[in-house]
């Protein structure tokens, strides 16, 4: 993890925190096979809602998230430490947990320019984040999900190229 998203995590607030941790494990899901799109949309709400219903939602995402092996175990480990609580105290160590997760997903599956984006990204995301207020409508966090789209795009591709060589 880099010395500023270290630094953009340890100032976050609640939502940026979350959604920061959130975005990670999304842009991971490519592990997850067969895994949908839209598999964390009850957290996702959780954090447009400003923490309403996050308790609920992990709880449903839990639950849908059943044996995993290989890499995916590090997904599942992702969404394992995600509180229950929303809370600054422990919404940052998971986001530093999820932030160190990804990059070693990403270290594995190819590294070099891989590993560099995945940290753009994140970047990004924190960055974004901190510019905009707390209570704005669940359409703030629109550039978020763009940008995690992007990622998740970035390594099913990497995962389906790997597949077809083993």
């Amino acid at each position: 993890m880099s010395h500023s998203v270290q630094q953009l995590i340890a100032h976050a607030g609640e939502r940026g925190l979350a959604a920061s941790a959130l975005a990670c494990l999304d842009r991971c899901l490519p592990l997850l096979d067969p895994a949908p799109d839209d598999l964390l949309r009850p957290l996702w709400r959780g954090v447009a809602e400003g923490g309403a219903g996050w308790a609920d939602g992990l709880a449903e995402v839990r639950g849908l998230v059943a044996d995993v092996e290989g890499d995916a175990v590090l997904v599942r480990k992702m969404l394992g430490a995600a509180p229950s609580d929303w809370d600054a105290t422990a919404l940052r160590p998971w986001a530093e947990m999820c932030s160190a997760a990804a990059l070693e997903l990403h270290e594995r599956l190819g590294g070099g320019p891989l590993v560099d984006g995945e940290e753009r990204r994140q970047a990004q995301i924190l960055e974004y984040l901190e510019t905009t207020a707390s209570d704005d409508p669940p359409a703030g966090l629109r550039p978020v999900l763009d940008v995690s789209a992007e990622g998740r795009r970035v390594l099913r591709a990497v995962v389906s190229r790997r597949e077809r060589s083993a």
